[in-house]
């Protein structure tokens, strides 16, 4: 694993939202029903990395996007 990258998470976010076709509004509807409140700004700051996501918003977000919390960290 390359330690010199310090947050995977927006871009392995970004790539599973594009994957599924979703747009960023998309998923915070989605987030939003799981109980993860995260608006489509939030979730923009998160891809770009300018914004760090909790444990709870992680595991929010594998269940949204249909991907394990390995594969968002980069695994």
């Amino acid at each position: 694993m390359n330690f010199s990258i310090k947050n995977v998470v927006g871009k392995q976010v970004r790539q599973s939202r594009l994957r599924k076709k979703l747009t960023q509004d998309q998923l915070s509807a989605k987030l939003a029903r799981l109980g993860c409140q995260i608006d489509r700004a939030g979730i923009s700051k998160i891809e770009t990395g300018s914004r760090c996501v909790y444990d709870y918003e992680l595991k929010a977000l594998g269940k949204a996007l249909n991907t394990s919390i390995a594969q968002i960290l980069g695994d």
